[in-house]
């Protein structure tokens, strides 16, 4: 699975929420810094080309789909941050939020409890 730019992971984001969209559709749902409707073409064709996309074709229209899932590109995108900026380590990771203070002591306290109960 590529990469995707910024973009890209945007135009995803409209793809996974509406699952099914002609350009049209998808150029309406973005809020700022709306791309021209070819530009917005090319990135959805672009898409396609790195297998993120697939469309059923209606004439000279395509209604595009999403043919990743949002859960397995949660999955690659957080394996790969993991992998790079926290040394493959876990703990690390919430040692991170934690010392950001972006999770607090009864939200470990919860993760905690679900891996006890997962054993």
């Amino acid at each position: 699975m590529q990469k995707l730019t910024n973009k890209e992971e945007e135009i995803m984001h409209i793809l996974w929420r509406l699952e099914k969209a002609f350009v049209k559709d998808v150029l309406s749902e973005i809020k700022d810094d709306k791309p021209h409707y070819n530009t917005l073409s090319t990135i959805i064709r672009n898409l396609e080309d790195k297998g993120y996309v697939s469309y059923n074709a209606f004439g000279k229209t395509h209604q595009y789909y999403p043919i990743v899932s949002k859960e397995d590109y949660k999955k690659r995108f957080m394996n790969t941050a993991i992998d790079h900026y926290f040394n493959s380590s876990y703990k690390n990771v919430v040692s991170f939020f934690a010392k950001e203070e972006k999770i607090s002591v009864d939200e470990l306290k919860e993760i905690i409890e679900l891996i006890e109960n997962k054993k």
